[in-house]
C-alpha cells in the first residue's frame, strides 16, 4: 500500500519519556516527507505548534481537542464545542470538592488559580495559562456565544471517580468522557472523535485520499475508531489492551521510538 497521510496522536504516542520529540522520530517524519503527518491530539493548538516546528511541517494542518477543532492553511475549518450551560453543570459539581477546571477554547486556557494541576499541565505541554474565574469565562463565553472545546478535571482520583460517575449518569448524552489518567477528566463535545476529524480534514484539505491510505498512531481509548476507521492502525507498545486488540500492527513503546521504528518498516 502507498501511504498518503499520516496521524499520531501525541501523548502515551510519540513523545518519549521526556515528552518531547526524539531525534529519530524527527528524521522519520522528515524523512517520509512529503507524505503530510498530522498531529491529532486532545492538546489545544498551542499545544501542538512547538512540536510541529520540531518536525519542521508548520503548514501541516493540525486537529486538536480529540477532533473539537481542525486547522488547515492557518484557518479553522471545523469548530465544536460544549455550551456554557454544561460547563455550568460541570462548574457546579466541582464546587462541592477540590477539583481543578481548566477551560479552553482555541488557543485561549483559563484556569482559577496557578495551583498544583496547572502548573503540572504548563510543565508538560508548554504553554501557560491565563487566570481567570470559572464564573467570569462562563459569562464572557456566553455573550460572545463561544464554549468549551475542552473541559479538563483535575485532582485527586477518589473525587474525580464521583465527578465521572455523575458526568456519565446525567450527561453521557451530551459530552464524552475521557480518563488520560485516574486523576483526569478530559471532556468534550458528544458529536466529535479524532475520526470525525480525519473526515472532515479529508473533505476539505486531502479529497483525493481515501481512509485506506491512511496510517494512523495511537495509544489510548480515544485512538480506538480512529485507529479502527484508517487502513493502518498502529498501537505503541504501550497501549492500553483495548487499543492493542484492534491495531492492525503493534509497535515499540513510545519511549523507544515505536512511531519512528514503524514508519521506517512501512514506508
Amino acid at each position: 500500500m502507498a501511504y498518503k497521510l499520516i496521524c499520531s496522536d501525541i501523548d502515551g504516542t510519540l513523545l518519549n519519556i521526556d515528552r518531547e520529540l526524539s531525534k529519530s522520530t524527527i528524521a522519520q517524519v522528515q524523512r517520509v516527507s512529503p507524505i503530510p503527518f498530522i498531529l491529532i491530539s486532545s492538546r489545544m493548538p498551542a499545544a501542538m505548534r512547538h512540536l510541529q516546528r520540531d518536525l519542521n511541517n508548520e503548514a501541516t494542518p493540525l486537529i486538536a481537542y480529540n477532533g473539537g477543532l481542525v486547522i488547515a492553511d492557518n484557518q479553522i475549518i471545523h469548530s465544536t464545542f460544549i455550551a456554557p450551560t454544561m460547563i455550568q453543570n460541570v462548574a457546579n459539581q466541582c464546587k462541592e470538592n477540590s477539583i481543578h477546571l481548566s477551560l479552553y477554547f482555541n488557543d485561549e486556557w483559563y484556569v482559577p488559580s496557578m495551583d498544583f494541576w496547572a502548573k503540572r499541565e504548563e510543565n508538560n505541554t508548554k504553554v501557560s495559562p491565563s487566570v481567570k474565574s470559572t464564573e467570569e469565562v462562563i459569562d464572557t463565553w456566553t455573550q460572545e456565544e463561544k464554549g468549551a472545546h475542552k473541559i479538563m478535571c483535575m485532582g485527586d482520583e477518589n473525587e474525580i471517580d464521583v465527578l465521572y460517575n455523575y458526568l456519565e449518569k446525567n450527561h453521557s448524552d451530551e459530552v464524552h468522557l475521557y480518563r488520560s489518567k485516574p486523576t483526569y477528566i478530559e471532556i468534550s463535545h458528544k458529536a466529535i472523535s479524532k475520526k470525525t476529524a480525519i473526515e472532515m480534514l479529508l473533505k476539505h484539505s486531502f479529497n483525493t485520499i481515501n481512509t485506506e491510505e491512511i496510517i494512523a498512531f495511537g495509544d489510548n481509548f480515544n485512538d480506538i475508531e480512529m485507529l479502527e476507521a484508517v487502513g493502518m492502525g498502529v498501537a505503541v507498545a504501550n497501549a492500553q489492551t483495548q487499543v492493542l486488540e484492534i491495531a492492525n500492527m503493534v509497535t515499540d513503546t513510545n519511549k523507544n521510538d515505536g512511531v519512528a521504528k514503524a514508519l521506517k518498516e512501512l514506508i
